[in-house]
């Protein structure tokens, strides 16, 4: 068995040799080392060392060592709430970055949050109370300086469809209210239990592949729903499947469909499209596909006020509450029939929060070379979630859309959130009452420009090229959500992840090794051509730990190559450690 370095090879070379030969020729060999064993620990030292290296790798409490109470105090609160570390650099120059990063997000969520509220089956302010409060939870708790707090389309749609599933909002809208705090509370309570435990490995068992396929779904499921609003239809199917949605659509296109609202819809769309056109052609004009959503509204909502374009079919936000959220802890869910529901839609809500969150913090993190705490990411999104729960706020996490703005308007910090925030809150006492004569269709033109973005055919692309079992995984998502259900869609996403975690551990990959010409580098025979097998010598890779689950597919792999005596030899002396 021979491993990846070069100056292995010859040792592994040496030990078969050693193995098929007998006694006599052993003196003859001049370059043999035997393989160290580890030092014998007792049971309680061993599980001590597996539990350190599996959940405290990275040594958290290093900074901590030889401290004075005092500095490990500060260290403490430090470690909770980073912005007292960061802060004390913090300058004039900074803050304007981030104040024109705030403003500019702002104007994009704030049209947002209305519509994705819609998506959670909920009215409209409540979408604007989860873009106050949980940013600025998460400005004092998180370690990212670029991701923007918020609602986000994929866990709106998700949490109001399982929400819909066990109340209707039409007809008891205060209980499925009070399960949407609920589901919150321990969507919170689930994200800041895994960080809390370290246990934020877990979700890397949700492929990049599956959650491709899965965002993909997502979107495109969500773009249908908006047919709803973008048309003018008053009769909508429930359902989520793209048949359900198309029935629902083509059954009403001779009496239920709208042509005002079509053509209110259909300009802004148009007009969001063209600005994110342009924002892609030009970097420096980022900030028009940020501030269109805003311009769509105002014009919109400007243009429907003048012609009574209500009167004529065209359905409006009519009311959003003013005022700033009000407390909501003791609509929360701690007993009773809907104690366990929510507790199961608050999971399933959290974790695909806490991977969206996750994966942004990251994907912006190396761009700007800092390191991220992932398991302190996710106590701050769990904290703020927790927070929100009690001041009617539902599941917020970092948004793609927004986040992306944040990073190319120049943010430097998380106090861009801060100001989002106050823009929010001003909007809450102030302005929502100019909603009234919004339109409907100019919400769902807004969602479904914002969506397309999560359908990401490059990376579907690169994933056929790269993996086709990935494809597979990538695919089996994206059709159980267009044409099952999110739910459907999440599940076959997570199976097909496990399947092949299961595969890869029982079936590694291996290579035979040929030594290059003119070298002593040992390379896979099939990726290097030129690569000679050595006569009479068998340099075999395997890309995986060899233990039970996949010692026996090895030995069968590559048992008819070798003498038997060799191969019984190798895996007894493998399978002692």
């Amino acid at each position: 068995m021979g491993p990846h370095s070069t100056d292995e090879v010859p040792e592994a070379k040496e030990e078969i040799r050693s193995l098929s030969s007998s006694h006599r020729h052993t003196a003859n060999l001049p370059y043999i080392h035997k393989v160290g064993v580890p030092p014998k620990q007792n049971l309680f030292k061993e599980f001590k060392t597996t539990v350190k290296e599996t959940f405290f790798a990275d040594d958290p409490l290093r900074s901590f060592k030889d401290q004075s109470k005092s500095r490990k105090f500060i260290l403490g609160i430090q470690a909770i709430f980073p912005i007292l570390e960061w802060g004390r650099g913090y300058n004039l120059t900074k803050f304007k970055g981030d104040l024109i990063a705030g403003l500019t997000i702002a104007s994009l969520c704030i049209p947002q949050d209305i519509g994705y509220a819609k998506l959670a089956n909920l009215d409209p302010q409540y979408g604007l109370y989860s873009s106050f409060v949980p940013p600025l939870i998460y400005a004092f708790m998180g370690s990212s300086r670029d991701i923007a707090i918020g609602p986000v389309a994929v866990v709106s749609l998700l949490l109001g469809r399982l929400l819909q599933a066990e109340i209707d909002p039409t007809k008891n809208p205060a209980e499925y209210l009070r399960l949407a705090f609920t589901a919150t509370f321990f969507a919170g309570i689930t994200q800041a239990t895994l960080g809390f435990f370290r246990l934020g490995f877990l979700i890397d068992f949700l492929s990049h592949a599956a959650i491709v396929g899965f965002m993909g779904g997502a979107a495109i499921t969500i773009a249908l729903q908006q047919l709803k609003g973008f048309l003018g239809i008053k009769n909508f199917t429930k359902k989520t499947d793209i048949i359900s949605v198309m029935h629902s659509v083509w059954g009403s296109v001779h009496h239920g469909w709208n042509w005002q609202t079509l053509v209110i819809g259909a300009t802004f769309l148009g007009f969001l499209l063209f600005a994110k056109y342009i924002g892609k052609k030009n970097k420096k004009f980022f900030w028009v596909p940020a501030i269109a959503p805003l311009i769509s509204v105002v014009l919109s909502t400007f243009f429907v006020y003048i012609t009574r374009a209500d009167k004529k079919g065209v359905q409006i936000v009519k009311h959003i509450d003013k005022g700033i959220n009000p407390s909501s802890a003791s609509q929360i869910y701690f007993s009773g029939v809907y104690l366990l529901k929510g507790f199961k839609i608050g999971v399933v809500a959290g974790m695909i929060a806490l991977t969206e969150a996750v994966a942004i913090g990251r994907t912006f993190a190396s761009m700007k070379d800092y390191q991220l705490d992932g398991n302190k990411e996710m106590v701050a999104l769990g904290a703020m979630n927790i927070v929100g729960s009690m001041t009617s706020c539902y599941v917020a996490t970092g948004s793609f859309s927004r986040s992306a703005v944040n990073y190319m308007a120049g943010c430097k910090t998380a106090v861009s959130n801060i100001v989002m925030s106050c823009v929010v809150f001003l909007t809450l006492e102030f302005i929502t009452p100019l909603f009234k004569y919004t339109p409907n269709a100019i919400l769902a033109s807004i969602i479904i420009s914002a969506v397309i973005g999560l359908i990401d055919y490059d990376a579907a692309i690169l994933i056929w090229k790269i993996d086709k079992f990935d494809f597979v995984a990538c695919m089996g998502a994206f059709f159980g959500v267009v044409f099952a259900s999110v739910e459907i869609g999440l599940l076959i996403a997570v199976s097909i992840s496990f399947a092949k975690i299961l595969l890869q551990v029982t079936r590694p990959r291996t290579a035979i090794l040929g030594r290059l010409p003119r070298t002593t580098v040992y390379r896979n025979i099939q990726q290097y051509p030129e690569a000679t097998k050595i006569p009479g010598l068998l340099i075999v890779r395997v890309d995986s730990a060899i233990y039970f689950s996949n010692s026996n597919y090895v030995k069968e792999r590559y048992g008819s190559l070798l003498p038997s005596v060799i191969i019984f030899k190798i895996f007894n002396r493998l399978m002692n450690f």
